[in-house]
């Protein structure tokens, strides 16, 4: 496959873009692969790449029941952070950011990764107490944070109301090298890498079996037909109980609607993202101008991503003290992602009781940030048949153990 670059664009610019070749091709399924990946977003495009990449397996399917992206990667809010607390999370979710920093160069397609950092504000003195606890972490870690004070957070982002009166912004935790990439980009790069490798991605064919023999897979059922392979990989999401009833057992997670909505565009007015978790809300500017604001799940189990009245109200609510601006704004659009959540809010990367069947499940409402550290814990957890050391920790077993990775505890919301 050509190489992109700007000698590229200058020679299809002069014979009228007609030479450009597609991103990925659409192949008719093989009988049989050495690895079927079931789910073509980030999570499951990022393991068949590394996959490659990292142990020259390339007899590789992505089967996706959709369209390329089209779940959960193209519904999420972009955030790219790693200051979490717990050990296991910081250690994933900082292999991920540092990927995402040279992904473009790897992938050699422009992931408009923007490190314009994220601050998480401090608005009681809890969380003043539990942000600072958060960088002491951090800084154990290996992770780059800092917590700053509220004269900080109004230099970094002037169009904050600091002094609301029901919560005013007393700091915030703030990691620099954070920040949001173009999550359509993100799926199209590891696509268009792992076609040029030879693998397979076949969208447009949904799962519906999976057959095994002496306790092992053999391969899965589908719309387009049976299709063998040595190794399975489940990266579904909202749907990984479908798919682990199908496999012949169950998962500890929920599946429910997290919600998100867009501004119309305006001019540039805010060049960092930030969160709110007290009033949980969370805003960055697109590159295209519109406010990009994030809010919760809806409170009862389901597979809709259509978005609900109540949450425009709430969020929205919860912003306008922090940000006015905000009330003179229209809404563009407003979607919802089917998420899934796991009792302690982290994932599950794990083997399962069906041998050579593997999940990558349990993202909860913070999958995007995680993706190229995600597809790595995954590929490397495929290759060898056991989890290497950024997956170790997160095993479907510590739920039968109680030995949790509590994020939502350590961060008071599941972000």
């Amino acid at each position: 496959m050509r190489r992109y670059s700007a000698f590229a664009i200058a020679r299809e610019a002069a014979r009228y873009h007609t030479g450009w070749e597609r991103a990925w091709t659409s192949p008719v399924p093989k009988k049989k692969y050495d690895v079927i990946i079931v789910g073509a977003g980030g999570h499951g495009l990022a393991t068949a790449y590394y996959l490659g990449k990292n142990f020259g397996i390339t007899n590789v399917a992505v089967i996706e029941k959709g369209w390329l992206g089209g779940g959960n990667t193209g519904r999420n809010t972009t955030i790219i952070r790693s200051n979490y607390l717990e050990d296991d999370s910081a250690a994933l979710f900082e292999k991920a950011r540092s990927l995402y920093e040279t992904l473009s160069q790897d992938l050699n397609y422009n992931v408009m990764f923007s490190p314009r950092g994220v601050l998480m504000l401090a608005q009681t003195e809890h969380e003043v107490r539990g942000w600072k606890r958060t960088a002491q972490a951090n800084a154990y870690q290996g992770v780059e944070t800092e917590y700053v004070d509220a004269k900080r957070v109004k230099e970094l982002c002037p169009i904050m109301n600091i002094e609301g009166p029901r919560y005013p912004v007393l700091g915030a935790l703030w990691q620099a090298r954070g920040g949001t990439a173009r999550h359509d980009a993100v799926a199209w790069g590891y696509a268009r890498a792992c076609s040029d490798m030879g693998m397979d991605i076949i969208q447009k064919c949904e799962v519906t079996g999976v057959t095994s023999e002496g306790g092992k897979v053999t391969g899965v059922e589908t719309t387009k037909g049976a299709i063998g392979c040595d190794k399975l990989g489940i990266v579904v999401a909202g749907h990984s109980g479908v798919l682990a009833e199908m496999a012949g057992f169950r998962l500890p997670v929920e599946s429910m609607a997290l919600q998100a909505l867009v501004s119309e565009p305006i001019k540039p007015c805010m060049d960092v993202v930030v969160m709110a978790n007290t009033v949980h809300g969370y805003m960055s500017q697109s590159d295209k101008g519109e406010m990009v604001i994030g809010g919760g799940t809806d409170g009862f189990l389901n597979y809709t991503q259509r978005g609900s009245f109540h949450h425009i109200e709430e969020t929205i609510r919860a912003l306008i003290e922090t940000f006015p601006m905000v009330s003179r704004l229209k809404m563009l659009r407003q979607w919802g992602g089917i998420v899934d959540m796991t009792g302690d809010r982290s994932p599950i990367i794990s083997p399962t009781p069906l041998g050579n069947c593997f999940i990558n499940c349990g993202w909860g409402t913070g999958g995007f940030k995680a993706i190229p550290g995600s597809g790595w814990a995954m590929a490397d957890m495929m290759a060898k048949g056991t989890p290497g050391p950024l997956a170790k920790g997160f095993g479907l077993e510590r739920f039968r153990e109680g030995r949790f990775i509590d994020e939502s505890v350590a961060a008071g919301v599941a972000h």
